[in-house]
C-alpha cells in the first residue's frame, strides 16, 4: 500500500458506518439470545452463508444480468422519449398548450396503477416490463429537459436570432448545451426510477422468468428468508452501483461547466 493510498484510507469518515453496524449488532444479539423467532428473523451468519452460496450459483449472476439489461433497455427508451418530449414542450409554446396539460395530468397517476392496463394489453412478458420501465423513466427526464429548455436566458436566445441560427443550430448549439445540466439531472433521476420500476415489474409482472426480483419471489415461495434477504441486498447493491455510475457519467459529461460558487 502506497503512502497516498494509506492516507486516503485513514481519512475515510467512519460516521456513515455507525448506524449499519449498530443495526447489525442489534440483529446479532436478538437472534443469538432467543429474543425473536429465528425462523422469521434469521441470524446474520445464516444470511452470510446463503450469500456465499448464492455467489457461487450462476442463477444469481444471470438474474443480475437480466435485471440490469432490462433496466438499461427500458431506461434508454424512456430517456429518448423524455428528452424529445421535454424539448418539444420547452421550446414550443403551442406544443406546451396542446400537450402539456395532458402530460401533467397523466403524471399524477401512480406508475404502478399502469400495471393492470399494461398486463391486459401486453401480457406478463418482456414487452410489458420494458414499457413500464420506459414510462417510469420518461417523466423525470421530460421534466428535467423541460425545465432546462425553459431556463435558457433571453440574452442567449437573442444572440441566436442575431446570428440567424438554423433549426439544427438552435437545437445543438443553444438548446441542448444550455439545458444539459437539467437534462443530466433528469437522466440521473430517471435511472433511479428505472431500477425501482425494474424490480417492481419483476415482482408484479412475475412470470417465473429471470431477474433479481424473481429470485426474491422464489425465496418467498420456499419460505427461505435467507434467500429473500440476499436478493434484497443484491438489489440494493446493484442499484447503488448504477446510481454511482450515473453520477460519475454526469460529472464527466458536464466537466466543461465552470465551477459553481
Amino acid at each position: 500500500m502506497t503512502t497516498s493510498t494509506f492516507l486516503r484510507f485513514t481519512r475515510l469518515d467512519p460516521r456513515p458506518w455507525v448506524l449499519p453496524l449498530a443495526l447489525l449488532a442489534a440483529w446479532w444479539l436478538l437472534t443469538s439470545f432467543g429474543g425473536v423467532d429465528t425462523r422469521l428473523i434469521v441470524p446474520p451468519q445464516a444470511v452470510w452463508h446463503a450469500a456465499v452460496q448464492a455467489l457461487s450459483d450462476p442463477l444469481l449472476w444471470q438474474g443480475v444480468g437480466y435485471s440490469v439489461g432490462r433496466d438499461l433497455a427500458g431506461f434508454v427508451l424512456g430517456a429518448l422519449g423524455g428528452v424529445s418530449l421535454g424539448a418539444l414542450l420547452g421550446a414550443s409554446r403551442l406544443a406546451d398548450r396542446l400537450i402539456g396539460p395532458s402530460f401533467h395530468a397523466l403524471r399524477q397517476v401512480s406508475l404502478f396503477a399502469w400495471l393492470p392496463l399494461l398486463s391486459t394489453w401486453l401480457g406478463y412478458g418482456e414487452p410489458a416490463k420494458l414499457v413500464f420501465i420506459a414510462l417510469s423513466t420518461l417523466y423525470p427526464v421530460a421534466l428535467g429537459t423541460f425545465d432546462g429548455v425553459r431556463g435558457i436566458s433571453l440574452a442567449h436566445a437573442e444572440v441566436a436570432r442575431v446570428y440567424a441560427f438554423t433549426r439544427s443550430q438552435w437545437l445543438f448549439r443553444l438548446i441542448l448545451p444550455a439545458a444539459a445540466p437539467q437534462v443530466a439531472t433528469g437522466l440521473t433521476l430517471g435511472l433511479v426510477y428505472a431500477w425501482v420500476a425494474t424490480i417492481g415489474s419483476e415482482f408484479l409482472l412475475a412470470n417465473w422468468g429471470n431477474g433479481l426480483g424473481n429470485i426474491v419471489i422464489k425465496g418467498r415461495a420456499a419460505f427461505n428468508v435467507e434467500l429473500i434477504l440476499v436478493g434484497m441486498l443484491a438489489i440494493g447493491l446493484v442499484g447503488s452501483l448504477l446510481s454511482a455510475a450515473a453520477a460519475r457519467l454526469e460529472a464527466h459529461a458536464l466537466r466543461w461547466r465552470p465551477p459553481q460558487p
